[in-house]
């Protein structure tokens, strides 16, 4: 919607450009300095909130409110300069809306990516794998973190990993390892909404399995 608004504002500056047309009214100056500052405001709560619960679509909504933001502003510094120069400046409004229309379709296209790569179920950012292994191998009873994969899924983060532990433990104990290192994970990252853990012993290979050419681990 972004990329689709910002194609909108240059089809139809481009038009006012070439069509001539009277320098905009004095008064509308205050309008967008009182809509800039909402915008801005509305941008800045939203977008506190889109981070705080990891969601594209509530950063994009907040963008939303930027560019409306954007191109008031440069409204304003097109309708200034006409006022300023008079009628042979007139189209400056215009030719300013094109810049905000570039700035739009650049945030259109920045915010598209994440999304897109979140539709294809492409991995987070590795930081959070590595502070979930972090967290995993700081549990008592853990000897190491074999493994650790991440996804994301809307605004909520599922986590699959393998984790090693004495050899010789009972299951019941390395049951109750294994439901510790998931609690522990979703109490520190509340984003994380399940962690399933595979137990490993601790300091065995993995068994290979000969058959005819191939060697396949288990």
């Amino acid at each position: 919607m972004l990329l689709l608004a910002a194609a909108s504002i240059t089809i139809q500056a481009g038009r006012e450009i070439l069509q001539p047309h009277h320098v905009p009214s004095a008064y509308t100056l205050y309008v967008l300095v009182v809509v800039v500052a909402i915008k801005e405001s509305l941008f800045r709560f939203v977008m506190r909130e889109g981070i705080s619960v990891e969601s594209s679509v509530v950063r994009t909504d907040a963008w939303h409110h930027r560019t409306d933001a954007i191109t008031s502003l440069a409204a304003g510094l097109g309708i200034g300069i006409s006022l300023i120069g008079g009628e042979g400046y007139a189209a400056a409004d215009s030719v300013a809306a094109v810049a905000a229309a570039g700035i739009i379709a650049w945030n259109g296209w920045r915010l598209l990516r994440p999304a897109m790569n979140e539709l294809m179920d492409a991995s987070p950012d590795p930081t959070l794998a590595n502070r979930v292994s972090r967290i995993a191998a700081a549990t008592p009873g853990v000897a190491r973190v074999e493994k650790c994969l991440v996804r994301k899924m809307v605004y909520l983060f599922f986590v699959d990993m393998h984790v090693e532990v004495d050899p010789q433990m009972t299951v019941q104990r390395a049951h109750h390892i294994a439901h510790e290192v998931k609690d522990t994970i979703r109490r520190e990252l509340p984003a994380v909404y399940d962690v399933l853990v595979h137990i490993e012993p601790a300091g065995q290979k993995p068994l290979s399995v000969e058959r005819g050419a191939w060697s396949v681990e288990r």
